[in-house]
């Protein structure tokens, strides 16, 4: 392969080097951008080339923005890294550009269906899930063991089940239950409990002495209720859903709690063995767009096809979800500007200075954001991050603004408060009510969800085919220039059709890999 290197603006005054390997020093460029050019040192995959001299306090520029100025004089040909930047200060949450940008009228995308789970409350799953919720991480082991029979020796009796899965998580004991901030691991459990790929069947396992009690969690009106219960349930007899409490007198002996939690689920798995799939618009799926393990190409590569995509699915009338507020708050004019209206502007400008706030009480600022394995993937520092992650979100309008925890209720571009770590965003994006998950890796990483299916997309080549049974969609053939990013993004549209059908399994499905749900707890722990 010639040398490659890949520019992203016409502003830009350093480039990226594309090879696997890198490249070394000497080597003569051949882009137009960089013609002539000779590189005075040896430069990795995926890390920046000098274009131009850079003096000494001259902005580095990537995505025709300053992603740091130059520490010290950098010649031409140099290869540009971290420690030879100085970080850009965040952008004050001020004088911003509030809902300036107002897309063209675009055509629709119409004409695409796919084979979902109606629910009772309107939405549609992806798949059909009984998801055991619990109240504490006291029960998770004893539960575990109950959900291990159930899949060995029920499950098998309801094939129209896909799973049964265990809400572990760690909270619920020790915590400042009534502390500013509490409420977000508690509704976020609360909404998670109701996904729709979990077809509207609540089952929850308590211990009995916790916190959080069953009926805080769930409280009457939080969930849908068949109408036998509704009477009960307002006379306050009833929760409104099956709870199994270990620490009930009628428990004697370990097995005598798994032998109710098996009872239990056994009405569960009946009614939802009973529902079929249906033919129903592409503007049901809700789908939730992360990164993790990111390089200099996710900003080149899966990222923009992950973009073309989002608009594909908003034309559609789908509802779309990005996140990760350190890995935006660098582009907050960004969003601000294509926010649907000022006050949804005002909604990001709230979110991001929340977190800001977060940050400053843990004595951090964004900069921490950023792993070695970024780093020694090619990106610098958040900035030069967060101008790769946002482009996730496409072009169409921003029509809402979810804090952690909250549940989804508009259709369209959503942006879906959370911490950039891959399992509390993903948690998060579950609770939001995501029936499908888009995931893109540069560095690579085995992520997946129990509760939905886990798209991943490769942001090189050269890990699609490392991880070839781990990785879904390569966009590394963006960078080679055997594809384009529209070619991507249309694969990957029909690939969430086929996937959500249930005609196709992803990867992370077919070898159950499935990180734990991770709470985002800002409260106390006593």
């Amino acid at each position: 392969m010639s040398p490659l290197t890949i520019s992203m603006d016409p502003r830009d005054n350093v480039a990226i080097v594309a090879n696997d390997g890198g490249l070394p020093a000497g080597t003569a460029l051949l882009d137009a951008h960089a013609k002539g050019l000779v590189l005075k040192d040896k430069v990795p995959q995926g890390h920046k080339v000098a274009l131009v001299d850079l003096p000494s306090g001259a902005p580095v520029l990537r995505y025709g923005i300053p992603i740091g100025f130059a520490s010290k004089d950098i010649p031409a040909g140099s290869w540009v890294h971290e420690r030879l930047l100085q970080m850009p200060g965040a952008r004050e949450l001020v004088d911003l550009p509030m809902a300036t940008i107002k897309p063209k009228p675009s055509e629709a995308v119409t004409g695409y269906t796919f084979e979902g789970y109606r629910n009772s409350d309107g939405s549609v799953g992806t798949r059909n899930i009984l998801a055991i919720t619990q109240t504490v991480q006291c029960v998770a082991g004893v539960t575990d063991f109950a959900v291990q029979r159930i899949k060995s020796e029920l499950l098998p009796r309801y094939p129209n089940v896909d799973d049964v899965v265990a809400l572990e998580h760690g909270y619920g004991c020790g915590v400042a239950i009534d502390a500013p901030g509490a409420e977000i691991p508690i509704r976020t459990l609360r909404n998670i409990a109701t996904n729709p790929n979990f077809g509207g069947e609540v089952m929850v396992v308590s211990l009995g002495c916790e916190k959080l009690q069953p009926a805080r969690l769930l409280p009457p009106g939080s969930i849908p209720i068949s109408d036998e219960r509704s009477a009960a349930v307002a006379a306050g007899t009833d929760l409104g859903f099956d709870n199994v409490c270990l620490q009930d007198d009628a428990h004697v002996g370990f097995m005598s709690m798994v032998d109710a939690i098996m009872a239990t689920a056994k009405i569960h798995l009946e009614r939802l063995n009973a529902r079929r799939r249906e033919t129903v618009p592409a503007s049901e799926l809700v789908v939730g767009v992360q990164c993790g393990g990111s390089d200099a190409f996710s900003g080149v590569t899966a990222n923009p096809a992950v973009g073309f995509c989002t608009d594909l699915l908003v034309k559609a009338g789908a509802s779309v979800m990005f996140s990760e507020t350190t890995e935006v708050r660098d582009g907050i004019a960004q969003l601000t500007s294509r926010a649907a209206t000022p006050e949804i502007a005002e909604a990001l400008v709230r979110e991001m200075a929340w977190y800001d706030a977060y940050l400053k009480r843990g004595s951090v600022d964004r900069s921490a954001n950023t792993t070695p394995g970024n780093k020694a993937g090619g990106l610098s520092n958040i900035v030069e991050k967060a101008m790769g992650s946002i482009v996730k979100s496409g072009s169409q309008a921003i029509s809402g603004v979810l804090a952690p925890g909250e549940k989804l209720k508009t259709k369209g571009l959503t942006y879906c408060a959370t911490p950039a770590s891959d399992f509390i965003c993903g948690t998060l994006q579950v609770a939001a009510g995501i029936n499908l998950h888009v995931f893109t890796t540069g560095r690579g990483t085995p992520y997946g969800l129990a509760e939905v299916p886990v798209i991943k997309v490769a942001t090189r080549s050269d890990l699609a085919r490392r991880w070839h049974d781990l990785m879904d969609i390569n966009a590394g053939t963006i960078a080679d220039g055997s594809k384009t990013i529209a070619d991507v993004g249309w694969e990957m549209f029909h690939l969430m059709l086929d996937v959500a059908s249930g005609r196709k399994k992803t990867w992370a499905e077919h070898w159950k890999l499935h990180n734990s749900l991770t709470l985002f707890n800002p409260a106390p722990v006593t």
